[in-house]
Order: C-alpha cells, then structure tokens, then sequence
C-alpha cells in the first residue's frame, strides 16, 4: 500500500511578535515531499511562554471544509485554505486538539480545564464541561491524592469555568458514547457519560494524543521522546522511537529545552491500514510499521527546532 499524506498544524515555540509563530503543511509520506499551505502570523495572540497562544493546532474534516483550531478559535478553511470563515467562545484559552463525531465537533480547551462541544450544522457551541482538581492530604505521611469533579455548563452564558490550567488537558477523544480526556498531569484516561468520570486507562505523566488502541491504548510518551501502545494497566507493549538529529545540524538549538527541544512528541493518527504517524521536533513526520516498530518514512519540514507539530490528521481528498 502507498504511504499517505498527513496534514500536519505546528507551533513555533519562543518566536517573538512579529515572526510567523505557525503553519499547516501538507506531508507527502509516499514521495518524501512537503507543501507549506498556511502561514499563521496574526499579530492578536499572547505571546508569553512557550507555546501560548503561537501556532496551529487540532484538525478535523467535514464535507468539504477544514476545521483546524488556533489557539482561541476555531478556523474554517476550504479545500484550497481560503479562510472561510471563524468561531470564537469565552471559554476557549490554549486549544489543543479535536475530535469530530458526525456534525459535533469536541474541543479541548487547556486554559480551562475543559471540552466544548460545537454543533457545525447550527454552528454554534452548544455545550461543555470542565474538571474540577482539588488536591487533599491522605494518610499519616502527608501525600496527597487528586480528587477530579465533573461539571457540566452552557458555553454561551456565565457562570462556567475559571481559567487556571489544572492539569494541563491536552487530548480529547470519543469512544463507546463517552468522552475520554487525558493531558500532561492525568495519571490515567478519563471517560465521561454526562454524569460519571471514569478512569479508563493507566498513563505516564507528560503525555499527547492518547487514545484507544485494539486492547489498549496509544499515545506520545513525551517525556521518553517515543509513541507507546500500552495496556490499560499501563504496561508498554510497543514503543516506536522518535527521530533525532545531529545537534549541530539544527537551527536555534541554544533555546532552552523547557522552550524548545528535538525529539518533542505530539501530533498522531492512524492510517486506514494500521500505520502509525507521528510528529515530533523539529516538525517532522514519520510512519511507522506497527508490528515491527520500525520507520517507514520520515519528512522532515525543518530543522528549526522550534518548529513543533501539534495536529496531524490523514488528508482526505
């Protein structure tokens, strides 16, 4: 089978006001190629930290449109990436990524805690809920343990969530009717139904894109700079080793790691015949087989290593 063509978002981390802070690219797998399609260079973003509001990120595809979130908005873009058309809320802050199920479209939002979901046949957001972290001392020993509340609000009118980024949300997926969030600081998937949380799969701290995979689960082991296909109990069963460069062939790589670093993991998705795509820093695609845990093909867009790809979605058209 043919390799296939990602569309790949990124982030170029600790860029300064004024330089492009992202893009979209279209990654040929199959002939090793790479087509910059988006620009991202508005000027109206928080520009403080590491990522902050820079960059491109989650991707879906519906009909013939293209939905790819900035950081607090949610862009439409036709085939040829004509900006068609955008849709803002209060409580999105530091989008991370989507997932599309049928006309809804389900948004993770960082900087609250939370996923809103939005109705692309109405095209409005139409409802939402946050999470709810309160640390509590257990034991004679003095540890403390999380205690995670669910709670739902409507994302048109007041009373929602505060901003404060608890727990660092970073993926949000749908599965069996229920809504899976994971992030950096969530030892474990959780599942909700509109009622209950469910922890649903053990995971490593500092993790992106975690999802259910066969029997277990996938996701970026960012911190290990590998993708890992795990059981629900935690325990590795495949681990697929991201690329690295020599360090003296990569540009800005005197900007500190917590800003910018190689090897960075996030972006994923699974082609239709099992294939494992990855992004990682500087942006750079690759396939893997998922049996052998051996790359197929690596395109890499640049060696800036600030260049970090965030979404990563197989192109449909």
């Amino acid at each position: 089978m043919p390799l296939p063509t990602v569309l790949m978002t990124d982030v170029i981390r600790s860029t300064k006001q004024g330089d492009s802070h992202g893009g979209a690219y279209l990654v040929d797998l199959e002939q090793r190629s790479f087509d910059k399609v988006l620009d991202w260079n508005t000027m109206d973003i928080d520009w403080e930290g590491r990522g902050s509001g820079r960059g491109l990120r989650g991707i879906a595809f519906h009909g013939d449109e293209i939905y790819i979130a900035a950081s607090d908005e949610l862009c439409v873009f036709d085939r040829s990436f004509n900006l068609l058309r955008t849709h803002q809320n209060q409580y999105l802050r530091h989008i991370h990524e989507g997932f599309l199920e049928g006309d809804r479209l389900f948004l993770i939002s960082t900087s609250y805690n939370a996923v809103l979901e939005f109705d692309i046949a109405k095209g409005a957001f139409v409802s939402g809920f946050w999470l709810d972290a309160e640390a509590k001392a257990q034991g004679p020993d003095g540890k403390k343990t999380a205690t995670i509340t669910p709670h739902t609000f409507d994302p048109n009118a007041p009373g929602g969530p505060e901003r404060g980024d608890q727990m660092h949300l970073n993926m949000v997926w749908r599965h069996n009717g229920h809504t899976l969030v994971s992030g950096l600081r969530t030892p474990v998937q959780l599942a909700f139904d509109g009622t209950t949380l469910t922890p649903t799969a053990r995971l490593p701290w500092f993790t992106h894109n975690c999802r259910p995979f066969g029997n277990g689960t996938l996701y970026h082991a960012t911190k290990d700079d590998a993708v890992v296909v795990s059981t629900r109990d935690g325990r590795v069963a495949r681990r697929y080793e991201l690329p690295r460069y020599d360090e003296a062939k990569l540009e800005h790589a005197d900007v500190p790691d917590d800003y910018a670093r190689q090897a960075f993991g996030r972006g994923l998705c699974v082609s239709d015949d099992g294939l494992i795509i990855a992004g990682s820093s500087p942006s750079t695609v690759t396939a893997y087989d998922p049996k052998t845990c051996q790359p197929l093909a690596s395109v890499n867009v640049t060696m800036d290593v600030r260049n970090c790809p965030h979404g990563l979605e197989i192109w449909p058209y």
